[in-house]
């Protein structure tokens, strides 16, 4: 079966459904319960991939450090008074 359809959609939507989350170990849940949820006739092993590769994703996008969460691209400068 081919699962890159099923991680993108997850890995889509994390933002969502993981509003919040800072910690691996729930993210690893609330992505199992979304898998149960939506895609509940995936088999074990497929979930564990789907998990693992979801997983990954949010590792490379710095999900857990914050890297595209709230303001973090805002310029801090925008901030500034403006000089008179």
């Amino acid at each position: 079966m081919d699962l890159r359809h099923i991680i993108n959609d997850i890995a889509d939507h994390a933002d969502d459904f993981l509003d919040g989350v800072t910690d691996r170990k729930e993210a690893r849940a609330g992505i199992a319960e979304f898998i149960t949820l939506e895609y509940s006739n995936l088999a074990a092993a497929d979930r564990k991939t789907v998990t693992d590769r979801v997983m990954a994703i949010l590792e490379d996008e710095n999900f857990f450090n914050g890297g595209f969460a709230g303001h973090s691209f805002d310029d801090p400068s925008d901030d500034a008074p403006e000089a008179p």
